[in-house]
Formats: structure tokens, sequence, C-alpha cells
């Protein structure tokens, strides 16, 4: 069986069946929650509808929501990935170590950042290559890949950091700050950064035979094999992005503190994976939206603004909040199932 058969039987198989009102309402959801605690927001503190607040709000979701645009594809693919805050550590001590040592070397500080982004990204999609090729090829769980290397990662950067902080020279800090503290046409330029990754999440994952293939395996593993899919180099492609997006994200967030330590970077898998599943993915795979991601990551960086602003809660509970929105949110989608 082909794969436009395949794609044709499911399409009739919906038109047979109809969408359930509760898929419908699914995907305006996290529209709507996101409208409602604006307004939540706006009644509480007047500051929190300013301008400038919004631009906060953008700016600080930018390095979870470029992760979470990866994270969407491979949740959608039936994967997992526990790692990316580690990595995503190790990625920014990794890259201050360099530009440390290219500036002298080089003999251009500018051309030492430089290096030191695209070397960002390069070992993003490395890190990524490795865990699809012991998740394709090796055949082991992505939960377990992960996990190992959540662990592997942070204690890499610890060795290299001696237990302490790796911290950009100064003049090199203050080169590399544009990244971060820049902007293009009064928009920050980490926002500009992740709505553009957004865009081309979407149309990958919309428009391309990748991003159909991604889905089919999410759905059905076995049906997507009999329709000739290259399982194994999808899933190796789909870390691999994943990857990618992680040291995008890292590049942009090391000229904010200049620094990389033990601490860098935790939980961050937790919001990102938080961000998908609000966003109206599926846990079990086959169904997501790059929108409903962005809208997803959004949403949470608008909880924790709030409680910022008003101090209902400790800021200390912001990842306890986030941790029972997935609960929630998995819940919900249970019931739809």
């Amino acid at each position: 069986m082909s794969q436009p058969e395949i794609a044709a039987g499911a399409a009739d198989e919906r038109r047979e069946t109809g969408t359930p009102l509760a898929e419908k309402l699914a995907g305006i959801g996290p529209v709507v929650g996101l409208i409602a605690l604006c307004i939540l927001g706006a009644v509480l503190n007047p500051d929190f509808a300013s301008f400038d607040n919004a631009l906060n709000v953008l700016t600080r979701t930018a390095f979870i929501g470029i992760i979470a645009v990866g994270m969407c594809f491979v949740i959608i693919l039936g994967g997992i990935d526990l790692s990316v805050g580690s990595m995503a550590a190790l990625i920014a001590g990794c890259v201050i170590m360099f530009i440390n040592w290219a500036s002298s070397h080089l003999g251009s500080p500018l051309l030492a950042v430089v290096a030191g982004a695209a070397l960002s990204v390069v070992l993003g999609a490395v890190f990524g290559l490795i865990h699809g090729f012991l998740i394709a090829k090796g055949r082991i769980e992505p939960f377990i890949v992960t996990l190992g290397t959540l662990g592997i990662f942070r204690a890499y950067l610890t060795y290299f950091a001696d237990g302490g902080a790796l911290t950009l020279e100064n003049e090199l800090a203050d080169i590399y700050a544009p990244v971060y503290y820049g902007n293009i046409l009064g928009i920050p330029v980490p926002v500009v950064v992740f709505l553009l990754v957004a865009v081309v999440g979407a149309v990958l994952l919309n428009k391309t035979a990748f991003g159909r293939q991604v889905q089919a395996i999410g759905s059905n593993e076995t049906v997507a094999r009999y329709a000739a899919v290259d399982v194994e180099r999808v899933k190796i492609l789909t870390y691999m992005a994943l990857g990618i997006c992680v040291g995008i994200a890292t590049l942009l967030y090391v000229p904010r503190l200049g620094s990389a330590s033990p601490t860098t970077g935790l939980l961050w898998e937790l919001e990102a994976i938080a961000s998908v599943i609000v966003g109206g993915a599926a846990l079990k795979g086959g169904q997501g939206s790059i929108l409903g991601t962005v809208i997803g990551a959004v949403l949470l960086s608008v909880i924790a603004n709030i409680l910022n602003l008003t101090s209902l809660i400790s800021v200390y509970l912001n990842a306890a909040v986030q941790g029972f929105v997935i609960i929630a949110v998995a819940f919900i989608q249970k019931g739809r199932r």
C-alpha cells in the first residue's frame, strides 16, 4: 500500500466519522486560554499590558520557544528528549571556552564570536545525530537515551567549569551582546529568530514530505514502514532538527549572562515539553502543530510573568505550576481519546 493510498484512506475515514466537537474545541483551547490569561494579568496588574512587558515576555519565551519547535517534531514522531536543558548548558560552556581561546588565536574577536555562534549550531546537530542514531539504529527507547545524556551533558559541563562557571572575557561579551540585547525594527533579536524558526518549522511540518512522514510514523510506525517511509532516517533527522534548535537557542542565550554554569538550562526540557503539550500535541504522537506550540510557549511565559508581577504565589513554584499544567492537559487528552 502506497503512502498516498494510506493518506486517502485516513481522509475517507475522517469524512465518515466526522470531527467531534471536543476535537474542534481542543484546537482553539490554547488560544482561548492565552487570551483569558492576558485579560487576567491586565486586571491584576496594569503594568502587564504595557508594550515593554510584552516584549520582555516574548524575549524570555524565545529560548524555550525555539527548542519547543524542535521538540514538537520529536513528540509528533512519538519520541521524547529529556536532555535539551543539559545539552544547552554543555553547548554554552563549549562555545564560551572556544570563543575565549579563538579570540587570541584567530586574531579577531569578532571572528571568534561568529565562529563560536556557528559552533553552537554544529554541536547541537551532532548531539541530535547521536540521539537519533542510538534511538533509530540502536533501537533504544528515547526516554532511556535522553535520560542518560541528560546526566552526561551536565556532568561534562561541571567538569569543564570545575564546579563553577565558565565566563566570556569582557571584550568578547561586549561584541556578543547585541545578539541578545539588540533589536531589528524595535523587535528584540531573539524574538525575530524565534518567529523565523517557527515559520520554517511550520513549513517543514505542513508542506514537505518530511513533515508528513514524521506525522505518519507518530500515528502508526508499522503502517509508515509499509508505505515505504525510511523510518530510521526520519527519526535521525528529527532528533538532529531538535539539536539544531537547541544550538540556535543557546547561541542567543549565551550573551544574556555571558557565562555557563551547572545550573544553566535547568528544567528547560520541562518547559519545552509543556509548551508542546499545552499547544495541543498528542502525547502518543501523530498529532501537533507549530502554531499551537508557539502559543503554548507564550502561554507558559505569561503564567510565569503574571506570578512575578502579582506575587500570587512564590516564584520558586513556577516549575510546579508548569508540572500541574502538563498533568492537567494529559488528563484532558486521555478523556478526549
